[in-house]
């Protein structure tokens, strides 16, 4: 049987189990729901703190029921005991993999945008493309999808697209995804058939629920209201619903359409942008730290994060991290955990 050796200790799920303990006794306090936004922040983090203890815990007791197994000594178990044990040191290296991720807002919902580069039809259909590979990689994990804003191509695709993406270790795991996403194929929108190349921008910022403490001065805000688009039907809204917000000192432009009335959008756009602000912040500090280590620092635009070769051979290859494969029709329908944990390895050893 392989060798399994979970150092639990490292990741302290005892102490993160005492915390959720300790919140579950004050969320049934009397006065626990007086302070309705609080509380609802509290339960949010009850229910992630949970759902990381419990997978824990199962699998701790999981490694138990084996080690019993295995004490019994029954050779006809052997077969069984090798897929247990290699079904085990997976799981326990995913875990391993998620405690290993120490930043702040690591275990946040996200906010991703997806903005189509200079190519027309052929760039707007591959952001299009790309927004599809995310919903599908937020569908595979369970996680709940919300198309913030939209908006559509002239031809076909999308010109850009925002979408909520939540669940657990969300922003951890997207981190990875911002940068520029290059294609390579043989392009639909052309009669000759030439291959072209696209491109398209991925933004990642975490959609943090908490009051984030950044005060905008309302001079600083261009506020525009439009009509919702969308594909048809009784949810397009007849009125001025959506709401584009512009940070003047910023240029940070935050739109908002897919709530019911232009409050809710925007207020839901002034989450946003605090949270957008707030990742701003965070990444002029990174930069700073960067230049002081004497670290080359790529603006977005400039800094190609992963190539899709789709003629004339098929290749999805990470340009940092060197980690490729030819299963690209597998890639671009969402299975993007290799890249991302390549990545997200690659990061924490540099």
């Amino acid at each position: 049987m392989n060798e399994l050796k979970p150092s639990w200790s490292v990741f302290d799920i005892a102490k993160k189990a005492d915390e959720l303990a300790q919140l579950e006794e004050k969320s049934i306090q009397p006065d626990f729901w007086n302070d309705a936004a609080s509380a609802q922040t509290t339960m949010q983090h009850i229910s992630k703190l949970r759902n990381e203890v419990q997978k824990w815990q199962v699998t701790f007791q999981h490694i138990q029921d084996t080690l019993e197994l295995a004490e019994l000594g029954d050779y006809s178990l052997e077969a069984e005991l090798d897929a247990e044990a290699d079904q085990l040191a997976e799981q326990v290296e995913k875990l391993s993999f998620q405690a290993m991720l120490g930043g702040r807002y690591d275990n946040e919902d996200a906010i991703l945008a997806i903005h189509a580069g200079a190519g027309g039809t052929d760039a707007q259909d591959w952001a299009q493309m790309l927004m599809r590979m995310y919903i599908r990689w937020a569908e595979e994990h369970n996680h709940k999808i919300e198309i913030v804003d939209q908006m559509e191509g002239e031809e076909a695709g999308i010109k850009s697209a925002m979408l909520s993406i939540q669940g657990d270790w969300v922003y951890g795991y997207l981190q990875s995804e911002r940068g520029v996403h290059r294609l390579v194929r043989i392009s639909p929108y052309n009669a000759n058939s030439k291959r072209q190349t696209s491109f398209a921008l991925v933004e990642v910022w975490p959609d943090i629920h908490d009051d984030i403490e950044i005060e905008i001065n309302e001079k600083d805000l261009q506020v525009d209201t439009y009509r919702a688009s969308g594909a048809g039907g009784q949810h397009v809204q007849k009125n001025d619903t959506a709401v584009r917000i512009t940070h003047l000192p910023t240029g940070i432009v935050v739109s908002c359409q897919n709530e019911r009335s232009q409050v809710q959008n925007m207020n839901r756009a002034m989450q946003v942008l605090k949270s957008r602000l707030l990742a701003l912040e965070q990444q002029k500090q990174d930069e700073e730290f960067a230049q002081l280590k004497g670290e080359h620092v790529s603006a977005e635009w400039g800094h190609q994060i992963r190539s899709y070769v789709l003629h004339p051979y098929q290749l999805v290859k990470d340009l940092r991290t060197d980690y490729e494969t030819g299963r690209t029709a597998d890639v671009l329908d969402g299975r993007l955990d290799e890249f991302m944990e390549s990545y997200l390895r690659y990061k924490v050893g540099s």
